[in-house]
């Protein structure tokens, strides 16, 4: 009889999209990324580090304390109000290194998700900040989710009523385009830092 699969921590690292803001707790989309992990009998389990709000410097600041969750996958999704406060790309991606080393020096897989901003913030701002996402991705080789919102940004029927925040079918749209790059993810190797990986 084979042994039991040791259960294993899926981090999500985000603001408000990742917190569920104006959702229940079992609407987020991390919840529903939970609901398809056990669907598949995966042996792992969902820590949602969303804080409403929240800039790149802050999910940077309380690193630390988020990964006292060991986890072994970390879904990053965090830079949407960087953008939205007009925050320099520069100082954006820096906060975004920071925390993609510490995960690189501790053992920890990364999926990153990109963001976009709406064509009022300039073509030049507006370029440079969705370029980020994709040239981090490349030159870190991560499991890469182009754009966090795609087919559910500025769907009327798919937000609520601020046209920013998911609605619980915005957030289920978001989950599926999330486990489609997760997937492949947890069902390889559950922890890289096990001799079997090394």
């Amino acid at each position: 009889m084979a042994p039991a699969q040791e259960t294993r921590t899926l981090l999500f690292l985000g603001d408000s999209l990742t917190a569920g803001y104006g959702l229940a707790r079992a609407e987020a989309f991390p919840a529903r990324v939970e609901e398809r992990i056990r669907a598949a009998g995966l042996p792992w389990k969902v820590v949602n580090a969303g804080v409403s709000g929240d800039t790149s410097a802050g999910a940077r600041a309380r690193l630390d304390w988020v990964l006292r969750q060991k986890p072994v996958v970390l879904f990053l999704c965090i830079g949407a109000n960087d953008g939205l406060r007009g925050i320099p790309v520069a100082e954006t991606e820096r906060n975004l290194r920071a925390i993609l080393d510490r995960a690189k020096q501790d053992g920890i897989r990364v999926v990153l998700a990109g963001m976009q901003l709406p064509e009022n913030y300039g073509a030049v701002y507006q370029e440079a900040f969705r370029s980020l996402f994709p040239r981090l991705a490349r030159e870190y080789k991560l499991p890469f989710l182009p754009f966090l919102l795609e087919g559910v940004a500025l769907r009327p029927e798919l937000n609520q009523g601020d046209g920013i925040h998911p609605n619980a079918a915005g957030a289920a749209r978001v989950a599926d385009s999330a486990w489609k790059v997760l997937e492949p993810e947890l069902r390889k190797h559950p922890d890289p830092r096990s001799p079997a990986n090394q």
